[in-house]
C-alpha cells in the first residue's frame, strides 16, 4: 500500500476503485465534467488543498487535461501536485470500444505505472504493510446527537459548524455529512462540537 498525505483527485468512480486497491488515503472524484458546475465539490477540493494538499491524476486524453486545467484555476498552484499517466493504446475491460483517443484512462493503466507516476509527482507518500484501520464513520445519528439535524436550532448549529470549517453556507445535511467524512474523524467532530456547541 502507498499512504498518501494529499487528497487524490480522479475523474470517475472506476478510477477511484482502481486506486483504492493500493492507495491508503483520501480519493475524490470530479464526476468527469460535473466538477464544472458542482460548487460544493469545488469548495471541498479547495478545503482539502488548504488542509492537506491535492494530487491530481486525470486521464491523459483531452478531457483529462481540461479537467486538470479547470482544477488549476480553482486551487492555488502551490497546493497542487500532478501525477501524469502515459499514453497507452487500448481499452478498459468494462468498455465495448476504446475511448475517442484510443488510450487507456487511469482505471486501465497497470498498477506499477500508476505507482511510478505518483512517486514522480512529489506527493508526500510512503509504503506501508497494509491499509491503516479506517476511522469510525460519522453517521446521520451523530449529526442528530450533536444537534445538527432534527432539532429546533439545527440549522443554526450547522451554520456555526460550516463557518468554523470554512465550508460553503448552502450545503444540504447530506452533503455536509459526506464532506465531514472526507475531512475529519468522528472524534475530531466531537471535539469541534464541544467547543462550538
Amino acid at each position: 500500500m502507498i499512504k498518501i498525505q494529499e487528497a487524490v483527485i480522479v475523474e470517475g468512480k472506476y478510477d477511484k476503485i482502481k486506486l483504492s486497491n493500493f492507495i491508503d488515503g483520501l480519493i475524490i472524484t470530479t464526476d468527469g465534467f460535473g466538477i464544472f458546475k458542482n460548487k460544493e465539490k469545488q469548495a471541498l477540493i479547495r478545503h482539502l488543498a488548504d488542509t492537506r494538499g491535492i494530487l491530481i491524476m486525470t486521464d491523459s486524453d483531452g478531457a483529462g487535461f481540461v479537467i486538470r486545467n479547470f482544477l488549476k484555476g480553482v486551487v492555488p498552484q502551490n497546493k497542487i501536485k500532478h501525477a501524469y499517466i502515459p499514453d497507452i493504446q487500448g481499452k478498459e475491460k468494462r468498455k465495448d470500444k476504446p475511448s475517442k483517443e484510443g488510450t487507456l484512462g487511469v482505471e486501465g493503466i497497470p498498477e506499477d505505472i500508476l505507482c511510478n507516476a505518483i512517486s514522480r509527482s512529489g506527493a508526500h507518500c510512503q509504503l506501508t504493510e497494509g491499509r491503516a484501520k479506517a476511522p469510525q464513520e460519522i453517521t446521520k445519528a451523530d449529526l442528530f446527537e450533536y444537534g445538527l439535524t432534527g432539532g429546533e436550532n439545527s440549522s443554526q448549529m450547522r451554520d456555526k459548524l460550516k463557518k468554523e470549517l470554512k465550508l460553503p453556507h448552502n450545503l444540504t445535511s447530506n452533503s455536509l455529512l459526506a464532506i465531514l467524512n472526507c475531512i475529519m474523524t468522528k472524534e475530531e467532530l466531537e471535539t469541534i462540537m464541544t467547543r462550538i456547541g
